[in-house]
């Protein structure tokens, strides 16, 4: 039997995948290159690698690798909620904090549904909405190739009731743009309530003292908010994916109802618990 119709769902057939930045190895054996004299910024991997008390933590976990991790992330969980200042089941824990993005696209967004987000931001936003079958709306974006948050908030309106989730990174990732405390506070406020919103933070770690503004405050006061972060960046984790997501009770029961058993393994816990905690590598 013969078909001309292509194997697996034409949304998927539609996604082009994403390309990540190339491993140092890769171009030194390409162009004959010695692997010291490379300088890899495709990424924004952190230069100084993970820090001395994660690879401790790392080393002792590995004794034990012949269990499967903590699928709750108990011990991590609970570092994260001190810290935060939020109940540790308001924290899900994540394979990269693209885990995250796209356990928030499955849960409120599918076929017919609308998800927003701006021209110039991180390639998984449209790559998780078109994963769902929802359709892909990008917001041009400011002259400084920032999000423009009143046209993001006149797109959700558009849309009517097709709009469930919109994407937000501040600093943005990859133009390096940043929004204040009062801009992100008026269109949380403006938002529908059916509307989830991600706030990526991502890059949080990279803001100044004064930039700095208390993204947990907004979680406990908008239940449709969840707050993505990572331990790639400032934490040099890159290669051992984790992140987290914070969200109200509500939201953070769908993201584990749909997220893979034992996502986050046992090497990854363990530094992130040891690298959350070591204030003098973060400075």
């Amino acid at each position: 039997m013969t078909s001309k119709s292509p194997i697996g769902l034409k949304h998927i057939h539609a996604i082009a995948p994403y390309v990540g930045g190339r491993p140092i190895g890769e171009v030194a054996r390409e162009y004959g290159l010695d692997e010291s004299k490379i300088v890899k910024l495709a990424s924004n991997e952190n230069p100084l690698g993970m820090p001395k008390s994660a690879q401790d933590a790392m080393l002792k976990a590995a004794s034990d690798l012949g269990r499967y991790p903590d699928s709750n992330g108990f011990e991590l969980k609970n570092v994260l909620s001190a810290r935060l200042g939020v109940p540790a089941d308001w924290i899900t824990l994540g394979n990269g904090s693209n885990d995250i993005l796209e356990l928030a696209a499955r849960a409120v967004a599918q076929a017919g549904d609308e998800v927003i987000f701006s021209k110039h931001a991180f390639a998984v936003y449209p790559l998780a909405t078109q994963a769902v079958g929802a359709k892909a709306v990008e917001v041009a974006a400011t002259n400084h190739f920032g999000h423009d948050l009143p046209a993001m908030l006149e797109a959700v309106k558009a849309s009517g009731d097709k709009a469930k989730l919109v994407f937000v990174a501040n600093p943005n990732n990859p133009t390096g743009s940043y929004l204040g405390a009062k801009e992100i506070e008026a269109f949380l406020s403006a938002l529908p309530t059916h509307v989830v919103v991600v706030l990526d933070e991502a890059y949080n770690e990279y803001l100044t003292p004064e930039q700095q503004y208390d993204a947990v405050a907004w979680v406990k006061r908008f239940p449709n908010m969840i707050l993505s972060r990572s331990f790639s960046k400032a934490y040099g984790l890159a290669g051992l994916r984790i992140g987290y997501g914070v969200a109200q009770p509500a939201l953070t029961d769908l993201l584990n109802r749909i997220r893979q058993p034992f996502n986050v393994n046992s090497l990854a816990q363990a530094a992130a618990i040891a690298a959350f905690q070591d204030h003098e590598f973060l400075k």
